[in-house]
């Protein structure tokens, strides 16, 4: 993860505020935000004042570019804007533009007046995918890559996911020319809505595939690879792009989202990167002191107890945490003795325990003797 000083990371605006959204609202929501400022800050319509336009209308593009992405949204979340400059000084998000060639404006043209072929091949993106995923504690902090087989629709191989019978092809909507969008007129307004022959495909197969149906989609099992990230927790998704529903007639894949679930530990229990044990002491090492083996999620390790620790005494071990996703640090393994009380007693056990405890003064007990002190104080 690269390096930045906390000038650099502090000047920047946040992407809620700079959106005017929070970080509750979905993706609707936010989307919505988007397309209304950057039709109103873009540079072509504020010639007037270009160079403050332009520069406003980058930081929309930048804030909606994390905010639209929902694993670069939980990255942001939890780390800031450390979390997703990728490239201080640069592109944050790599050499790819996330809009496309059309630099977002065309994507928010293209939503409201129609995009030609290309709105239609967006009305037949496939559906994205969940696939819940469950994990063991050890596997989140070491990080792994497993399979999972998942059901989806994929491009049907006699059709070539074209949906039309093999030696015949689509043929462009004469409704809509192929728009996957009609207008009609309603008094003083235009409503776009997508057109009722091709259904918003832009093209009608009048020979369908009889192996798909003219969907150009099929149903298989589908085994993929998945790299589970070090530190993840529950909650984290990964997204497999491309690996959702094929999309219909030509149209781009849908996306897989992997949601992580983290099993409960039988002895360890995490808070963000910490994890917390409670390991059983008997009196006489609580009282005598000693060296004590606590567990840990790589093996043993040996600590040393000091004479008369009470029940509840906490000790940290650095560094024998979680490490966090991205490499945002490891966390401590904290373990806090708990005084064990022996039971099923013998009769010369329980006198060897009497003659003891009578044997002992008020610096043998300060916290007791202290406490009944107090009491007595109080009701008198």
């Amino acid at each position: 993860m690269p390096l930045f000083t906390v000038r650099e990371i502090m000047s920047e605006r946040d992407y809620y505020e700079i959106l005017g959204v929070s970080k509750g609202d979905d993706a609707k929501t936010i989307k919505k935000a988007y397309k209304r400022l950057a039709m109103k800050h873009h540079p072509d319509r504020n010639k007037d004042n270009k160079e403050a336009a332009e520069k406003t209308f980058k930081g929309i593009q930048k804030a909606y570019a994390v905010l639209s992405d929902e694993q670069k949204r939980q990255t942001y979340d939890q780390f800031g804007h450390a979390g997703v400059n990728g490239n201080a000084g640069g592109n944050p998000f790599g050499s790819g533009n996330p809009f496309g060639n059309s630099g977002g404006f065309g994507d928010i043209f293209g939503d409201i007046f129609g995009g030609g072929h290309r709105q239609a091949q967006q009305n037949n993106r496939g559906a994205d995918l969940r696939y819940d995923l469950e994990i063991d504690l050890k596997e989140a902090a070491e990080g792994k890559t497993v399979q999972v087989r998942i059901p989806k629709g994929e491009k049907c191989d006699t059709c070539h996911g074209t949906g039309a019978k093999p030696g015949t092809s689509a043929k462009t909507c004469g409704t809509c020319q192929g728009v996957g969008q009609v207008h009609m007129q309603q008094g003083p307004f235009a409503v776009q809505q997508p057109c009722p022959q091709c259904r918003g495909a832009g093209q009608v197969i009048d020979s369908p595939c009889g192996d798909c149906h003219g969907k150009g989609v099929v149903r298989r099992q589908k085994t993929l690879s998945v790299k589970i990230p070090v530190g993840v927790d529950t909650g984290n998704r990964i997204r497999l792009t491309g690996e959702g529903e094929a999309g219909v007639r030509g149209g781009p894949n849908g996306d897989l989202y992997v949601e992580m679930h983290v099993r409960p530990h039988n002895i360890f229990e995490r808070h963000d990167n910490d994890l917390y044990c409670s390991v059983p002491i008997d009196f006489a090492s609580a009282a005598l002191g000693g060296d004590i083996e606590v567990p840990t999620l790589n093996g043993k390790f040996k600590i040393k107890i000091p004479s008369g620790t009470q029940t509840g005494k906490q000790f940290r071990l650095k560094g024998k945490g979680i490490t966090g996703l991205q490499g945002s640090g490891t966390g401590d393994l904290i373990c806090q003795v708990k005084l064990e009380t022996p039971v099923n007693l013998n009769g010369k056990q329980k006198k060897l325990l009497q003659q003891f405890a009578g044997s002992c003064g008020k610096k043998q007990h300060p916290e007791s003797d202290s406490f009944f002190d107090k009491m007595k104080s109080f009701f008198e």
